[in-house]
């Protein structure tokens, strides 16, 4: 709907497009980033902005958003909750919420309703994984996008290990989707609450109507708490699972993980609704005849080896009842978990527990997200003497904008750079500090380690804005033992206008080439004594940065035009000649394309694809013989969003929802399609057997580069946003060891083969 009279331009300086939806407490709207993106900005009413208790509510409101980041919940992109009117914008999620698809087109059923059930499982599993409860799982919530239900709204949401804000006498919520405690007990609610509430979901999204629906709001209320259930209408199979989420007693109602192992063993079609009608026996009858027919389940006659002991386990989350999210399969739980397997076989026979595994998509996706496997990753390889998991935060020069950081391993040592930190060197073994070397300005998004050679380390120092007059970038050689500086040259900053990325200075053997400060010309430096060993001046009317190819240079270069109006449309390529600096000449590329890294000698660039001025993604794959100046083009069966890269000779885009795919740069052909947990991931990081991706909040996912398949995945690290786009690779794989950068100069290491367990 249209803005109305009295509706804010902009918030925030993000310029507000139409209004979506107004509720009791605030309004949200349509916007969009500087970058064309498209965000919801959640508006509080005003007469809501003076009550220091509701800005304690949504203070946490905030911070629960944050903490998850998932595939299934919209991230937290901007938020200002100390603003004279506060305001939160999240990733704008397109599609109909599930109280709109079932009012429009009644009740999901098959597959549909299947993916719905294990999708909002797993975006509770990534919730309660960060220790936050929900507490208002209901259809508004839900959004039906194109990729999977994602759950929003976490304005009654509370960390577990938060005291419970007193609502002065108020049950906050909506009565036919509240737990029993919830109604009761509100200060008592644990992540079991969320798991009833997925239950009446559920019920809802099969039949159209709640299990305790009623007429009077105060009757479904004393439903919830004293009545049982109306499932007549609910698929067997379903029921099955569901029935015990709606327990009363919080202690018996399954896990969110258990809950999955229930789900993922459904079948496709879920079968047809119960034959005895709304009056038939009550659900736990049912299941307790299914598990008195079933025979035992013998073990398989190849067992799975056990997946090796995590490197560091992540802290259990409890409710109110004590009981531990992600632990073993409770005792009394063994025999409802049979029932369900039985209920779900198909013709009979013995029903065999799946662990992961292709679920029959011909894109090659599971469904499942991260934990469709919990085979591990074994890279090639040998761990640094004495390896032990490691984490560490990096302090910089401006500790009030702290940044991500950039890593490349040499011999013995990690050095890594980024934000407020030209470069430093750590122990890789354990993460000790060696040396730091801060930049004292505000970092600038993207721009982070050079290189390194064998005794020389190269970064970028930012020049602190309150300082007198002086170069506002330069390129800058340490000493890769000491730290000591070495030489530094003024630097450009114009790369990103050409190439679609930060890269105006590179490492090539023992030279680095930068652009100089005016713009206009290359310069080749020794690395380890900065003597400049030539000059390349810019074809006129043009500016240009560096693009490595192999063991080859070209320059990319743009008109002063599009620079101007950061608008790359039509780039020149020509060889660099490393020796001498002379430029080749030009191969027009005809069109906008954005570099992503190398296949078989021939540079690989992606081509954006636009709708008006806004870019929308990546509609094919353009291949540049820097020997030949041969130029070929390959379409994308459609557009796809996200963040380019490339690993092993395989083109990805890792969209900002999780969802990764693998293309052939040769032919533009999707290989495969794979949905992840890691919203907003960096381009990829090969190991032997694996590629990696990961977020700003730390979180890592290990993928099969044959079929994509999730190999594990790991839980966040910091409370990073994962709304950046094109960021380069956080991973940096050294045989067995992983090094990851994550938000707030956040450095971790772990070994690929026993990966910290999710959950």
């Amino acid at each position: 709907m249209s803005l109305r009279g009295g509706d804010p331009a902009e918030i925030g300086g993000y310029p507000l497009e139409e209004r979506l939806g107004s509720g009791g407490m605030g309004t949200v709207f349509l916007a969009r980033t500087s970058s064309g993106r498209p965000v919801a900005i959640k508006l509080i009413h005003q007469q809501f902005a003076g009550d220091d208790e509701f800005r304690i509510r949504f203070r946490q409101e905030v911070a629960a958003a944050r903490r998850v980041s998932g595939a299934f919940t919209a991230a937290v992109v901007d938020a200002a909750p100390e603003a004279d009117q506060p305001w939160m914008a999240t990733t704008y999620i397109e599609g109909p919420t599930l109280a709109q698809r079932i009012t429009d087109d009644g009740p999901l059923n098959g597959p549909e309703l299947r993916r719905l059930a294990i999708g909002l499982a797993e975006a509770l599993r990534d919730i309660h994984r960060v220790g936050v409860v929900h507490r208002d799982l209901k259809p508004s919530n839900v959004v039906l996008s194109t990729e999977g239900p994602r759950v929003i709204d976490f304005g009654i949401s509370r960390a577990v290990d938060q005291q419970t804000l007193t609502m002065t006498g108020r049950v906050i919520g909506t009565p036919p989707f509240m737990s029993p405690e919830q109604l009761q007990a509100p200060r008592g609610v644990g992540p079991s609450s969320d798991v009833f509430s997925l239950g009446t979901l559920l019920v809802y999204a099969a039949t159209g109507h709640g299990p305790f629906d009623a007429d009077s709001p105060y009757i479904t209320a004393y439903q919830v708490v004293h009545e049982e259930p109306s499932l007549g209408a609910v698929p067997d199979a379903l029921r099955a699972v569901v029935e015990p989420c709606l327990d009363k007693d919080p202690e018996r109602r399954p896990s969110v993980d258990e809950l999955l192992v229930l789900l993922r063993d459904l079948p496709s079609d879920l079968g047809g609704t119960a034959t005895g009608g709304p009056g038939a026996g009550r659900t736990r009858d049912m299941l307790t005849q299914h598990h008195l027919m079933t025979p035992e389940t013998p073990p398989p006659t190849n067992p799975a080896p056990a997946a090796p002991a995590p490197a560091a386990s992540a802290p259990s989350v409890s409710g109110s009842t004590g009981t531990a999210i992600g632990g073993r399969l409770r005792r009394r739980w063994r025999p409802v978990l049979a029932a369900a397997v039985a209920v779900a076989a198909i013709g009979g026979g013995v029903a065999v527990l799946r662990t992961g595994g292709a679920d029959g998509n011909g894109d090659g996706t599971d469904g499942r997200g991260t934990d469709a496997g919990r085979s591990v990753a074994a890279p090639g390889g040998t761990l640094p003497d004495g390896f032990e998991p490691w984490r560490r935060t990096v302090q910089g020069g401006r500790e009030d904008i702290p940044d991500e950081l950039r890593c490349v391993a040499r011999d013995d040592a990690l050095f890594c750079g980024g934000g407020g930190v030209i470069a430093t060197r750590v122990n890789p073994a354990d993460g000790s500090p060696v040396w730091t070397a801060k930049s004292p300005g505000v970092p600038a998004q993207g721009m982070s380690m050079v290189g390194a050679t064998g005794d020389t380390v190269i970064g970028y120092r930012i020049a602190d804005q309150d300082a007198p007059q002086g170069p506002p970038t330069e390129v800058v050689a340490l000493d890769a033992d000491s730290g000591d500086e070495l030489w530094s040259t003024p630097s450009g900053a114009q790369s990103t206008a050409v190439t679609g990325r930060t890269l105006d200075a590179v490492v090539a053997g023992s030279a680095v080439v930068t652009v100089d400060a005016s713009n206009s010309r290359f310069e080749a430096r020794d690395a380890r004594s900065g003597e400049v060993a030539w000059t390349a001046a810019f074809p006129a009317g043009t500016q240009c940065a560096p693009v490595p190819v192999g063991p080859r240079l070209l320059a990319m270069c743009a008109t002063d035009a599009e620079v101007d109006a950061l608008e790359q449309r039509s780039p020149t390529l020509r060889r660099l000649a490393l020796d001498s600096g002379e430029l080749g000449g030009p191969v027009e590329v005809e069109g906008p394309a954005v570099p992503v890294g190398d296949a078989d000698g021939s540079l690989v660039l992606l081509t954006p694809h636009y709708e008006g001025t806004a870019r929308t993604g990546y509609d094919g794959v353009v291949r540049v013989d820097p020997a030949s100046g041969k130029v070929t083009r390959s379409r994308f069966d459609q557009v796809y969003d996200g963040t380019p890269g490339m690993a092993d000779g395989t083109v990805y885009v890792s969209g900002q929802t999780g969802r990764v795919t693998a293309f052939d740069p040769a032919t533009g052909r999707k290989k495969w399609a794979r949905q992840t947990g890691v919203e907003g991931a960096s381009g990829p990081a090969a190991g032997d057997g694996a590629v990696y991706f990961s977020s700003a909040t730390g979180r890592v996912v290990a993928l099969s580069p044959d079929d994509g398949k999730a190999l594990w995945a790991t839980d966040p690290q910091a409370d990073g946003l994962t709304g950046e786009q094109n960021a380069s690779p956080r991973v940096t794989v050294a045989g067995r060891a992983l090094f990851v950068a994550a938000d707030d100069n956040t450095l971790f290491a772990f070994d690929a083969r026993k990966p910290p367990r999710s959950g």
